[in-house]
């Protein structure tokens, strides 16, 4: 892992969940980290642990809808050796039917999970290609797999991304630069407990972030996409022809799913 895709790593959306699952397994594997999220204290919290295995740990509280996000970023990380951009800071900012919704609400979900994304790996890529090796990962979700009522255009962004990552590993493989996105289900993150989801219902299938970041740090080489979590199944089936009956039985799940309005 350290030859791999050391000595530093960047993790947007690095303090809690599965970022901080990802900062701890890196730091346990000798990588140096770069953290990046918007809260200062579960970013703080992060930093301490990991700096707890003996790496280095440099902190960066941002928002990354901010206008000048890329170059707050490039002012840490220009004179490190990065070898990993792990991009887990896309996020549901925003549940709404569409039409009678918040314009410009919608268009942040849009730049934090495509225009973000993009600027980030567009950068740190470009510096891995010339580097020769390393690796972009990217956390997806099977929201991308169905068009869903209330986030309709989240599951349009998750879509978008996985699509991506497949042409940008096309691109990068030769280069010795490894492209994953990593597609999860329901996990058992602090956003997903803020936002009241029903962990209880009978046979859902809730991973844990330690172990879906386990996966895909082993998969890393061999892209372009893992279904983690035990959720591959699922994601077969969700692809599909029928795809009236598809969203509508997973309309009905997710109301299960998701608090009552």
């Amino acid at each position: 892992m350290l030859d791999s895709y050391g000595p530093w790593a960047v993790i947007a959306g690095g303090s809690e969940g599965v970022g901080a699952a990802f900062a701890r397994q890196l730091a346990d594997a000798g990588i140096n980290l770069v953290l990046i999220a918007r809260k200062p204290g579960p970013l703080a919290e992060t930093a301490a642990q990991v700096r707890a295995s003996g790496v280095e740990v440099r902190t960066l509280e941002l928002d990354l809808l901010a206008p000048d996000a890329l170059r707050t970023i490039r002012s840490v990380t220009d004179d490190l050796d990065v070898g990993l951009l792990i991009f887990n800071a896309g996020a549901n900012s925003y549940g709404h039917e569409f039409v009678t919704g918040d314009l410009d609400r919608v268009r942040e979900v849009i730049d934090l999970n495509i225009t973000a994304q993009l600027a980030l790996t567009h950068h740190f890529g470009a510096l891995l290609k010339r580097r020769g090796r390393g690796g972009v990962l990217l956390v997806g979700s099977m929201a991308g797999y169905l068009g869903q009522a209330q986030i309709s255009v989240y599951s349009a962004v998750k879509a978008f991304s996985r699509v991506f990552a497949e042409g940008l590993w096309l691109e990068l493989r030769e280069h010795g630069v490894d492209v994953l996105e990593l597609v999860l289900g329901v996990t058992r993150t602090p956003a997903m407990e803020r936002a009241g989801l029903n962990f209880d219902i009978p046979g859902l299938n809730v991973a844990e972030p330690d172990d879906v970041v386990r996966e895909g740090l082993a998969q890393l080489a061999h892209g372009p996409v893992l279904v983690a979590g035990g959720n591959a199944d699922a994601a077969v089936k969700r692809s599909g022809p029928d795809r009236a009956a598809l969203a509508l039985g997973a309309h009905e799940a997710s109301k299960r799913l998701l608090p009552k309005p």
